[in-house]
């Protein structure tokens, strides 16, 4: 369990296998008892009855050890793949074979063939499962060396005596795209957006469960992560959730499957749902969600009659240019006739300046394709109830019609990656931060060199990247558009500890020599203001995974009115608390109270003296 333990806590469990196997080691090629006592035969009895040992293979867990596996029949190898598959479901992913190892725990060892016949049987059993091997360490062991033999064996040639081996083996089981004969699975992210109590935890909870509503929001606690939206009923945070769609269209989620990984594993396309806060004193977490995440279609829930909250988040989805459809929830209570809503939403699009046209949408054959409700501009609608499953069936077709807005080109560089850090908790038993977030571009593998920052003085420190995860289950790859969570740490051990990681940073390539700015220059559009901007307004900047307060230092070109509702101008900005990472081309969501504003950032100011500033 050390051994295992060690691959992921570089720390005491690391240091503990590590001191395990070395003593095994100095046992086995350090000085014998029976040199310094070999003229006392009691002595000499005691050093031969000392063997290495590891503690007793455990029942349960992800560890499995296993004397030889040289030319099993056709029937013991079936058997043995059952059993990997059962320890890589106990590791969520990985197990731990030890060769040469007796189910006591005694270091028996194989010869040099035994163990290349072995570890040739464990890689065809792996790759039944879709897994991969890796020889973590291979030790010599002398337990099948009598004590009065040890002498002799030191004067006899090497290719006369040949020590026997150990070896500890990890097991890793590929997600179905991560398998290079394998296409890769269609992930879309799907952000759910509306007003406080207009159900949308409660939906998505019937829509991954499986499972219809009772009325009082029993679908709804699945999706909850904090005990006060339990007491409340209302979202707070951001929360994610997952259903796939097989390669014949049918719905895998929690009412058929166990974990997100069996879903994974069946789904030919993975439809991650992202539950946004409705309530306004939420909003920030919403535009975040919105801006961070990068969904790639919004759906907007609301119920009849609608409120501020539906109209402002309307206005948050025009004005970021994301994609979206309406669900009008709550059906069977009968507030509302879903004609009437129809054209309460129709009148609220077009106060807005949206030239799109609602319509209910319906599926008049298995062959309609939901990409042409979007150019034929019009904006599709869903009535649905989650208590008698009204209009269910139509939303979940639609969903699986649905495809991401925009195809990640191949990636021409693998080397060159940006990866997003959205959020940071702390996972029990690991010493070092979990970090969640979005791979822009590029690929991320265990193992991967990248930098993180930018720190406070604007410099970015090297890191390795230590396991990866996607869609709550154990990966390999990650790859451009995909969420992931991951862990890093120190590239050695030489190195000083990771520094005070926080939401807005980011993970970049060294060769991209990333820079840090207080200062940056945008065109923006004014979406509304009470009165007039000028230089010194301050106002809450979204951009991608930052969030922060900025402040107008000049204003390109400023009318002695101002700055007004509607127009437009180049606008420089300065950071007013820390320095961040941004590109040219990124867009922006600038907000003070009922004052909004977008943009696109046309120039950096990289912070003068950094270690990667243009000299």
């Amino acid at each position: 369990m050390d051994s295992f333990l060690g691959l992921f806590d570089p720390g005491e469990g690391k240091e503990k296998g590590k001191e395990t196997w070395d003593r095994f080691e100095q046992e086995g090629n350090g000085s014998s008892d029976c040199e310094s006592s070999s003229n006392d035969e009691d002595q000499e009895h005691v050093a031969s009855d000392v063997e290495q040992r590891l503690p007793p293979e455990p029942e349960q867990g992800n560890i499995e050890y296993k004397l030889k596996l040289v030319n099993p029949s056709s029937q013991r190898f079936e058997h043995l793949v059952t059993q990997m598959k059962w320890r890589l479901r106990e590791g969520h992913g990985e197990a731990i074979y030890q060769i040469g190892v007796e189910d006591n725990g005694r270091l028996a060892g194989l010869s040099r063939e035994e163990m290349k016949a072995s570890l040739k049987t464990l890689r065809e059993m792996a790759t039944r499962l879709g897994a991969t091997t890796d020889v973590l360490r291979e030790k010599l062991t002398n337990n099948n060396v009598p004590c009065n033999e040890k002498e002799q064996n030191r004067n006899t040639p090497k290719n006369q005596s040949e020590n026997k081996r150990v070896a500890e083996v990890l097991v890793r089981k590929l997600r179905k795209d991560d398998r290079e004969d394998q296409e890769t699975v269609v992930e879309l992210r799907l952000a759910v957006t509306g007003g406080q109590d207009a159900g949308k935890s409660t939906l998505l909870g019937v829509l991954t469960q499986g499972e219809l509503d009772n009325g009082r929001g029993r679908a709804r606690l699945n999706m909850f992560r904090h005990l006060h939206e339990i007491r409340t009923g209302r979202t707070s945070s951001i929360s994610h959730e997952i259903i796939g769609f097989d390669s014949e269209g049918h719905v895998l989620n929690y009412a058929e499957m166990n974990t997100a990984e069996e879903i994974c594993e069946q789904a030919s396309k993975v439809v991650t749902f992202i539950d946004l806060a409705g309530h306004r004193k939420y909003l920030r977490t919403t535009l975040l969600g919105l801006t961070g995440y990068c969904p790639h279609h919004v759906m907007l829930v609301i119920a009849p009659p609608m409120n501020e909250a539906f109209q402002e988040h309307l206005a948050l989805c025009l004005a970021l240019r994301l994609p979206f459809f309406v669900v009008i929830t709550k059906t069977d209570l009968g507030l509302c006739d879903a004609r009437d809503a129809l054209a309460q939403l129709e009148s609220t699009v077009r106060a807005h300046g949206c030239s799109k046209q609602p319509i209910l949408y319906s599926v008049p054959d298995g062959n309609s394709n939901a990409r042409q409700s979007y150019n034929l501009e019009t904006i599709p609608v869903f009535p649905v109830s989650c208590v008698t499953g009204e209009g269910l069936k139509e939303l979940t077709s639609f969903i699986r019609d649905l495809l991401p807005s925009e195809s990640t080109p191949p990636d021409s560089d693998p080397e060159s990656c940006l990866f997003q850090i959205d959020e940071t908790f702390r996972v029990v038993g690991l010493n070092e931060p979990v970090l969640g977030g979005l791979l822009v571009r590029g690929i991320i593998a265990p193992g991967t060199r990248l930098l993180v920052g930018p720190l406070p003085d604007g410099e970015f420190s090297p890191v390795k990247v230590a396991s990866l995860h996607r869609n709550k289950a154990p990966c390999c790859l990650v790859r451009a558009s995909q969420s992931a969570s991951l862990t890093i740490a120190p590239p050695t051990a030489r190195d000083p500890p990771l520094p005070h990681l926080r939401p807005g940073m980011v993970l970049v390539s060294p060769r991209d020599h990333p820079c840090a700015t207080f200062f940056f220059q945008a065109t923006v559009l004014v979406v509304y203001h009470a009165t007039a901007i000028y230089p010194g307004f301050q106002a809450t900047v979204h951009v991608g995974n930052v969030r922060q307060t900025c402040a107008i230092e000049g204003i390109m070109d400023l009318k002695e009115e101002g700055l007004q509702t509607n127009d437009t101008a180049s606008v420089l900005f300065r950071f007013v608390g820390h320095p961040e990472y941004l590109h040219v081309g990124m867009r922006l969501l600038f907000r003070e109270g009922r004052t909004k504003g977008i943009g696109q950032i046309t120039q950096i100011f990289p912070l003068i003296g950094s270690q990667n500033s243009p000299q």
